[in-house]
């Protein structure tokens, strides 16, 4: 297939006390919104959770790429899913079986996503990746927003690109952390295809510019018109 950019700004770096506001700001140049949820477990943060998903989903026709950064995925993992998101991804490291919870997933009207983080690698999961949607790669350590892009994570993101190519799959290949203007062709070169940008979009003045910005360095190293 041809693979065109996605730009997935992070809510993290938004102003939870303007939350709907925020989402709208970017609606029409976004392609997704990531929604980063942390437990406070399985990560030392702790963010939103499923009512306020629920909620946000109403102010927004964008569709939610929901990354769970919590213990126990495949108990709260379907909720998000039958909460409208459009893709959830739970990480490797916090599921036993992340095929069945793949499975469950796509059952309640979802993509399903697998999360590796900084310190994990990526060849153990690669077998997994007919079941998959999306493959996030974490190019900072999971669980803080504003930490700084690690290129040394693209071998990860080579490597997953590489075996989508050979299996013929459909698999989207996400990266997560310090991406913006001057570390999205980086990634892009690397083989992803999904980019979630925080600070890059929501500390500019104004976000909607700052995502069409990003997908134009991206689609040009994709060579994507």
């Amino acid at each position: 297939m041809e693979r065109s950019p996605i730009i997935a700004p992070s809510i993290l770096a938004s102003d939870f006390s303007r939350l709907g506001e925020e989402v709208r700001a970017i609606e029409g140049a976004a392609d997704w919104v990531h929604v980063d949820v942390m437990d406070n477990h399985f990560v030392p943060n702790l963010t939103l959770g499923l009512p306020i998903v629920q909620s946000l989903r109403k102010a927004t026709t964008i569709p939610f790429d929901v990354h769970l950064m919590i213990t126990d995925p495949e108990r709260w993992a379907p909720g998000y899913a039958e909460a409208g998101a459009y893709n959830v991804t739970f990480h490797a490291e916090a599921c036993e079986n992340p095929v069945a919870l793949a499975k469950a997933l796509r059952a309640a009207g979802a993509k399903a996503g697998l999360a590796i983080d900084r310190d994990t690698p990526v060849e153990p999961y690669l077998e997994l990746l007919p079941y998959l949607d999306t493959v996030l790669i974490m190019t900072i350590k999971a669980g803080f927003g504003g930490q700084a892009f690690m290129p040394e994570m693209l071998a990860k993101v080579r490597d997953v690109r590489r075996r989508i190519a050979v299996g013929g799959l459909e698999v989207r290949v996400e990266v997560d952390g310090g991406i913006a203007a001057d570390t999205i062709e980086q990634a892009a070169e690397a083989g992803a295809d999904a980019f979630v940008a925080g600070t890059a979009v929501y500390g500019a003045a104004d976000p909607a510019e700052a995502v069409r910005k990003l997908r134009a360095l991206a689609a040009a190293k994709m060579g994507v018109a």
